[in-house]
């Protein structure tokens, strides 16, 4: 009877760098599938599935070929799409996934055509898309993108032997439901199963390999809603606020008692504008862990209702515009009207909001409460990378040997 083994490398579940959401860069890639296929255009996904070392973009990066050389998301700084393009036509054209690896440690960087500098190991898995395909990955991203609810994705390849099948995405597991792609083997199939039921519950992306038979890597990803962002205040200093969040993918919600305020026309890339008094702006809204909040209507008994309603729903960032004592006067009204305030709500209160990165006005204001959120968010110190050893703590990524 043949064993089945594997090795784990367990990827950090903290980015540093403020770019875009998957979900957004999926969202962009759904929408240009969408029109290359309404074009009658071919198209192949690349996905970063594995990186040694240092890179620009992580595993679980991804962009969109067509068969005429549109690229949508990125899988680097723009030094590997050149070849993933030519590589991408030929897997459109044999129809058949393929495995590329780009060595970044080598000083020669000259078969790039560009000096690439980002020392490490990159592997790239890209695969042609074709609609019929049971489960194919647009598929699977558009159900992804049809709820607020976290998923696991699995992506399977063989890391050792890249002439070898590559069987690439190949599960969609939710709480409730999992959606199978191609698998080499049953047991193989069920050992991740088994794995990416642990990811969706613990929250962090593993990467493992199988030895069964043959040898094959999957990448089981979890992937998480967009960050909701809920602004109370319609002022003109939510209008950077609102551009930037939407800049990153995150999904924003513009709230506020004056109707000449909240308006479309002023908040054009909100996906919600409502007005609304303090008493019952909370009944359009829905929270969650991935839910934020931003408190700036200059309206002190605005943002105190808000606040009272707020607290006892525990959620991760509630900021509040204004000088400490402005917040600190609200908490003690609260407390002495009886309600009560515990060290854990408090916790999540952050007042004033935003970093001191030396803002002065309201656009570079709103980058200081974009990147706290962030930093909360993702458990970050939020320091300086110059005052870190290395930008990703890689050293979670253990070898762990098992016979099953």
């Amino acid at each position: 009877m043949s064993k089945l083994c594997y090795t784990v490398n367990v990827m950090p579940n903290i980015h540093l760098y403020l770019l875009k959401h998957p979900m957004k860069e999926l969202q962009d890639i759904v929408n240009a599938f969408d029109k290359a296929s309404a074009a009658g255009k071919q198209t192949a996904l690349a996905t970063v599935v594995h990186v040694e070392g240092s890179s620009y973009r992580h595993a679980g990066a991804r962009m969109l070929i067509t068969e005429n050389g549109q690229l949508t998301g990125a899988i680097s700084g723009g030094c590997l799409e050149g070849d993933a393009l030519r590589k991408a036509r030929l897997v459109m054209a044999q129809n058949k996934p393929m495995l590329v690896t780009y060595d970044t440690t080598d000083d020669d960087d000259a078969k790039f055509g560009v000096g690439l500098g980002c020392n490490g190991i990159i592997h790239i898995l890209i695969e042609p898309i074709s609609s019929g395909k049971a489960n194919d990955p647009i598929s699977l991203f558009k159900l992804f993108l049809s709820k607020r609810r976290a998923v696991v994705l699995a992506t399977l390849f063989s890391l050792n032997n890249k002439k070898a099948a590559q069987p690439g995405t190949c599960l969609l597991l939710t709480e409730n439901e999992t959606l199978e792609g191609c698998f080499p083997d049953n047991i193989i199939k069920e050992a991740i199963l088994t794995d990416a039921k642990d990811v969706l519950k613990n929250g962090n992306s593993i990467t493992k390999t199988y030895l069964y038979n043959d040898e094959f890597t999957c990448f089981i990803e979890l992937l998480q809603p967009a960050v909701s962002l809920v602004i109370f205040g319609a002022g003109n200093d939510a209008i950077p606020l609102l551009n930037l969040a939407a800049v990153l993918g995150w999904h924003v919600t513009l709230i506020d008692g004056r109707t000449n305020y909240a308006v479309t026309e002023r908040f054009p890339l909100a996906k919600r504008v409502i007005t609304a008094k303090p008493g019952e702006a909370l009944s359009y809204l829905t929270f969650d862990e991935r839910t934020v909040v931003m408190l700036m209507t200059h309206n002190y008994n605005y943002d105190f209702a808000i606040l009272r309603q707020l607290l006892p729903l525990h959620l991760t960032y509630v900021g509040a515009l204004g000088p400490k004592k402005r917040l600190h006067r609200m908490l003690d009204e609260l407390k002495e009207e009886g309600t009560e305030v515990t060290t854990v709500q408090l916790e999540s209160v952050h007042g004033p909001a935003g970093l001191d990165i030396g803002s002065e006005n309201a656009d570079e204001i709103a980058l200081s409460i974009l990147t706290e959120i962030q930093a909360v968010l993702k458990k970050s110190s939020a320091i300086s990378l110059r005052d870190k050893p290395f930008i990703h703590d890689r050293s979670s990524g253990q070898i762990i040997q098992q016979a099953l």
